[in-house]
């Protein structure tokens, strides 16, 4: 876990990550179980974010890429690579539509999931939407630790963030919350986004 919270680029020491985990802020509940999702561009830190809220509230996580991942019997980098991206996103969309469903979860998404209207309905039913976002140069410093992002294997991937993020704007701006995890630690985004969830739930 502190190996996949490195590599998001958030700064964080594995100090840090347990106490964010554990101690860094107090207990929680959400009033009723409507899920936590979360989405964002790649390298915003999803992940790490994600099993740090279902913590606080005691909420079960689950992740849309291993669960497509475990649904296709291939990572992701193979689906592209082998069946494309239109195959990925039907089968990402099956996903969501199945955990749409569930109660009481913090749920972290692709990046690209916003990009279809049926995914961000069958989300918003139970769902508070939140949007983690980055500027490009942090995306690219955090991604370029990882090989396996299939959509920046080009020439200038700096341009093909921009590009990206131009045509996923609008529909990031769809989301409930939007927190820039540019210059912030995974504390200072969690309490952010659980003072957000709370207030809402209120």
């Amino acid at each position: 876990m502190i190996k996949r919270a490195l590599r998001s680029g958030l700064r964080l020491s594995g100090v840090e990550l347990q106490g964010a985990l554990e101690s860094a802020l107090p207990p929680g509940k959400i009033k009723n179980r409507v899920n936590i999702v979360l989405t964002g561009f790649m390298a915003t830190g999803k992940t790490v974010v994600g099993r740090t809220l279902a913590r606080h509230f005691s909420m079960k996580y689950i992740d849309t890429d291993s669960e497509i991942e475990k649904e296709a019997g291939c990572t992701i980098p193979e689906i592209f690579n082998t069946k494309g991206e239109s195959w990925f996103r039907d089968i990402e969309n099956r996903i969501v539509r199945r955990v749409a469903h569930l109660d009481g979860h913090v749920v972290a998404t692709g990046g690209g999931v916003v990009l279809r209207e049926e995914n961000m309905k069958v989300l918003e039913k139970n769902g508070v939407i939140i949007c983690l976002t980055a500027s490009p140069e942090v995306i690219l410093k955090r991604a370029s630790r990882v090989e396996t992002r299939p959509l920046l294997q080009v020439e200038d991937p700096m341009a093909r963030i921009k590009e990206l993020l131009e045509i996923r704007r609008p529909y990031y701006q769809r989301c409930h919350l939007m927190v820039d995890t540019s210059d912030k630690s995974v504390k200072e985004v969690v309490r952010k986004i659980v003072s957000f969830v709370n207030r809402k739930r209120q």
